[in-house]
């Protein structure tokens, strides 16, 4: 009898890691709604992790939908992170300022993941000295592991396509258009 319980359990085991293989393969669908970035240096494309974080994910995806972010352009660049968000940064004469504003209307809730602040995530940005429940439109997108950040922040989604293109952004790059893959570019 035990070795039947056994046999079950690595057969259980079996399955279950050939899921979790599946699910992490490269080229297998996105768990959530993909987000596109179009900048003049490339495309990005970020899956969402609505099941993480779903009223983030949520307000964000709003965000996009109502064509927020383009035009914004990116108001932080450093060898480990890049930061957009800002409506200010339409306006080049306003640069002193960028990343100050945000779209007016805060998430309200801290949905702080688990997951590790790893190359290629996507977490909301607050100002320091504020709550996490201050996030609003400010989206950052790590260029290389940053391990403060675990437990501190929300990561909203991941790099599955233009890591290359994240590499390249730069100050005062625009973002031409965003865009939940599937839906009509507003």
């Amino acid at each position: 009898m035990n070795r039947l319980k056994f046999a079950i359990a690595l057969v259980v085991l079996a399955i279950g890691l050939a899921g979790a293989a599946q699910a992490q393969k490269p080229g297998a669908a996105p768990a959530g709604p993909v987000v596109v970035l179009e900048t003049a240096k490339g495309t990005i494309e970020i899956e969402m992790f609505q099941a993480d974080a779903p009223k983030s994910v949520a307000h964000v995806l709003a965000l996009v939908r109502n064509g927020f972010y383009r035009g914004l352009r990116f108001h932080w660049s450093q060898p480990g992170v890049i930061q957009v968000g800002d409506p200010a940064s339409r306006d080049m004469s306003r640069m002193d300022s960028w990343g100050n504003a945000g779209s007016g209307r805060s998430i309200g809730v801290a949905e702080i993941s688990k997951r590790k602040f790893e190359k290629g995530i996507v977490g909301l940005a607050y100002r320091e000295g504020q709550k996490p429940t201050a996030a609003d439109s400010q989206i950052f997108i790590l260029r290389a592991p940053n391990p403060k950040l675990d437990g501190k922040y929300t990561a909203i989604g991941r790099v599955i396509a233009g890591m290359n293109v994240v590499e390249k952004i730069e100050k005062p790059d625009m973002l031409k258009q965003a865009y939940v893959k599937g839906d009509s570019p507003k």
